[in-house]
């Protein structure tokens, strides 16, 4: 979103960082803490720079990486590869997850939001 500058907090977010035991986490808490502190360092680094743009990029590269890791193996039988054996059953795949994960988030909703009530 080039040209919106977000309000930019003192922390991108600061209930979340990767300096808590990476060497003992899994490696989805190792991805998740590291491109959460990689925004962050990419934030600090440059005051004026746009967080959304910084998230964009962050999220483009997940969004590669992933469907990098997700070519199905060329066997049609392959159980594994059923849910990933078209571009269309990957974007599917892919839709899910990123409905699951910001499910997930503590800064799904916002009090912000316009469909917030007001008292």
């Amino acid at each position: 979103m080039s040209g919106i500058i977000a309000a930019r907090p003192l922390t991108a977010f600061p209930n979340v960082t990767a300096n808590t035991q990476i060497e003992d986490s899994e490696p989805f808490d190792q991805a998740f803490s590291r491109a959460v502190d990689l925004g962050n360092q990419i934030a600090d680094g440059d005051d004026k720079a746009d967080l959304w743009d910084i998230a964009d990029g962050l999220l483009a590269g997940a969004v590669q990486y992933w469907l990098y890791t997700r070519q199905p193996c060329g066997d049609p039988r392959c159980e594994d590869c059923l849910a990933i054996g078209t571009a269309e059953a990957r974007m599917a795949e892919l839709r899910r997850l990123v409905e699951q994960f910001s499910a997930e988030s503590q800064y799904f909703h916002a009090p912000t939001d316009s469909n917030v009530g007001r008292a």
